[in-house]
């Protein structure tokens, strides 16, 4: 195993700790702000956090939270959800009187759920976490939404398989270290193809279309726009977006320009991609 220390946020058998494993060795806090404290500390070398999936979207706490600290992005990867029902041996859904899992979870696998109106559904704070919590209560009438690796870790039998409503469903991970690090320590050799950045605006007609048209008139690709509220004052936004790298005259062009019309801007991190995109 990688000798790299990878954050995640869950109990082992976590889907975060299948993007984890793809770069070290993962190790598991039970909060994404106990992760950026770790990073931030040199606790580990790195941590990975979902921020959005295809069905869910954004996990805005990790937008915040990225920003907040002193920390740049240096890798993603995608990581196909496989929900899975399971519970201890011998447990079925004829005697099931409640399914665990993040409420994520609850919601992708929903339309399977509604076939079982008498199962009551009990939202926990992790999927994994939720298996655990069947190991460890001995009970047969409850039941968890997780991965397979939960379901082998916590000795659980899977009652069935392929239960969310769509197939096609994928989280995106950052990979995030403190910021300076040097990627050759964390053995991360990939094409920086992605830039990520925040930026904010003045509140007045027009400056986002302003601020997006400086990308549009160099057909830079943005695969991502989010706004979250600055925190500052009541109704002011930042603007994080993602966009694919073009060629570096023109992305420092486009950038210098944002920053003529922006009263904020930083970059994140550029960085490419663990394994294949989803999209």
């Amino acid at each position: 195993m990688n000798s790299i220390k990878v954050a995640y946020q869950g109990e082992i058998g976590a889907y975060s700790e299948i993007a984890a494993a793809r770069i070290g060795t993962p190790v598991h806090f039970p909060s994404f702000a106990q992760v950026f404290k770790a990073i931030v500390e040199g606790l580990v070398d790195c941590g990975a956090l979902p921020i959005e999936n295809s069905l869910g979207g954004a996990i805005y706490e990790n937008y915040d939270l990225i920003f907040k600290h002193p920390v740049e992005i240096v890798a993603e990867t995608f990581v196909c959800v496989e929900h899975c029902l399971m519970g201890l041996p011998g447990a079925s859904l004829e005697t099931a009187n409640q399914v665990l899992s993040h409420p994520q979870a609850l919601a992708q696998c929903s339309k399977f759920l509604n076939e079982y109106p008498k199962i009551a559904i009990v939202p926990t704070y992790d999927t994994a976490g939720s298996a655990k919590m069947i190991k460890q209560s001995g009970e047969k009438d409850k039941l968890a939404i997780a991965s397979e690796n939960a379901a082998k870790f916590y000795g659980l039998e899977i009652i069935r398989r392929h239960i969310a409503t769509h197939q096609d469903n994928f989280t995106r991970f950052l990979i995030v270290a403190k910021k300076g690090i040097d990627k050759k320590l964390l053995g991360i050799k990939l094409s920086e193809d992605k830039t990520s950045i925040v930026f904010a605006l003045q509140h007045e007609t027009g400056s986002l279309f302003h601020a997006l048209s400086v990308f549009a008139l160099r057909k830079i690709n943005l695969t991502k726009i989010e706004s979250r509220p600055s925190g500052e004052r009541p109704f002011e936004y930042l603007f994080y977006v993602d966009y694919l790298r073009p060629e570096t005259k023109i992305e420092r062009r486009a950038l210098d320009h944002l920053a003529e019309i922006s009263t904020l801007i930083e970059t994140l991190g550029q960085y490419g991609c663990i394994g294949e995109r989803a999209y």
